[in-house]
Order: C-alpha cells, then structure tokens, then sequence
C-alpha cells in the first residue's frame, strides 16, 4: 500500500510540473502574440527605405557582449548592470591578479553610472509628426484624379527624452535597445525625409472635390525607469568585484521615430466655388 501511495504522489507531481510548464509556455506565447499584434505595421503605413532620396544611416546597436573578465566584474554586483557604455569600459579594463594576494587591497571609482532601464510601457503613434500635404482642386475636373505622395520639403523628424537627465546619451542608447527589442521597428532618435521622395501609391479624388494627401513621421513612445548608482572596482586580496553605492532611480519618457516610415491619411472635401 505504501508503494502504491509512492506511485500516486510521483505521478501527482509529474502532473502538476507538466501543467506549470505547459502554462509557462502558454504565457510566454501570448505575451509575443499580443506584442506581435500591438506594434503590427498597420495598412496606412509605408516602408519608404527604397524610395527616400536622403539615405538615412542604419541604426543597428547589437549588443554589446562582455568580456570574461567584465562577466566576472558584472556577476558580483548587486545592481543590474547594462549600460554598453560602462560594460565598454569594464572590457578595455586591464587587472592582473598579484602573485602574492596577501595584504593586497584597493577600491577604485569609475564614476557616477546610469546602470540599467527598465521599460513600463510602449507605445505607437502612427501619426507622431506631420511632414507633408500634397493637394489637388478637382472641382473643375471631368472625372476622379489621382494623386499620389510627394515630398515638397526635407524634413527632419527629432525624438527625444521627455525630461532633462543625467548622462542622457546613455540613456537613449539604453531605451533605444530596449524599446527596438520589443517592437521590432527599425527606431532612430532622428530621420529624415529627402524632398522629391515618392511614394507609387495612389488616391482617387472624386469630381467636385478637393483632395489633401496628409502624410506623418510614425513613432514610439517609450516610459519607463532609470536606475543609476556610484561604480567602484574593488580588489581584495585575490578577488576582483564590483560595489554599487548611493543607488537612485527616476521615471522617464522618450519619443523615437520610426525610420523611413510614413502614415498617410486621405480626405476628399466638397467645397462650393
């Protein structure tokens, strides 16, 4: 009988393993799927990459991989550290342990860091920034006119953080990654529009009518939290860590444009002569 009831308890908890990892896998589905759903390109907007007479440079920031030594730094602090630019620093950093450990002590402060950012909310707005109006008058017209999208102008569209903060080009590069990681959209603090940029995608103005082409510069916006704190390399004896002291954290926002992209809306208004 005991045996039995050693059975009954092992496949109890086979179940029960099964059902947490089945419904672990379930959430992680949903979660891309939602995420998948939310930051989907919707019909309004255009790809413009091939056709913008400015070619706007890549902005590919691949992660930044630690040396083994920056591995070993980053596993003994306490605080989250992912800021590239101080994992940079960690990895052009140089310590030889000494062959006599004994009595060898010293602290060393490589300053006051934005450590980590951690993302509360993304979200688009597909219609961040106007950039452009095309109009034709049709009210003379026989029949309906196409029109189609025709930058007039160059234009620049310029995101930004929402508030002034420490070492904020840390921060934007930190946001940038993040908010790229989650979106999958090709995001850039800055792009711009060439004048004379095409788009073959055309809109019918019925007779009678005035028609305006309206087009914007999409973008995310990104909130979230900053976690910033004093660095300091300590090496005692043969060990090698790193301490985070005077550790603070503060919200902040930031607007970035999605690259050689744009959203069009079309009205076509009936105005008496």
């Amino acid at each position: 009988m005991f045996k039995n009831r050693k059975k009954y308890v092992g496949v109890v908890l086979l179940i029960l393993l099964f059902s947490l990892m089945t419904g672990v896998s379930f959430a992680k589905g949903s979660d891309k799927k939602d995420a998948a759903t939310k930051y989907k390109i919707p019909s309004s907007v255009m790809n413009i990459a091939k056709e913008n007479t400015y070619p706007n440079p890549s902005q590919d920031l691949p992660q930044l991989q630690p040396s083994e030594l920056t591995k070993e730094l980053l596993e003994t602090s306490e605080i989250k550290i992912e800021n590239p630019n101080l994992i940079l620093m960690l990895n052009e950093t140089s310590i030889n342990k000494p062959f006599l450990a004994i009595g060898h002590k010293a602290t060393i402060y490589l300053g006051n860091w934005p450590l980590n950012y951690e993302s509360k909310e993304t979200s688009p707005n597909w219609e961040y920034q106007k950039i452009n109006t095309n109009f034709h008058d049709n009210r003379g017209g026989n029949g309906p006119y196409k029109i189609h999208f025709v930058q007039e102008t160059q234009k620049t569209v310029r995101g930004g953080l929402t508030a002034k903060i420490p070492n904020a080009n840390d921060v934007k590069k930190m946001m940038l990654l993040k908010a790229t990681e989650k979106t999958n959209l090709p995001l850039s603090f800055e792009t711009i529009i060439g004048a004379g940029t095409k788009k073959d995608q055309y809109y019918n103005i019925p007779k009678k009518k005035l028609g305006y082409l309206d087009a914007y510069s999409p973008a995310i916006n990104e909130k979230g939290t900053v976690t910033y704190g004093e660095v300091y390399i300590k090496l005692k004896g043969g060990k090698r860590t790193i301490e985070v002291k005077n550790v603070t954290s503060q919200g902040i926002g930031a607007w970035i444009p999605v690259q050689d992209h744009v959203s069009f809306t079309f009205s076509a208004i009936e105005v008496p002569r």
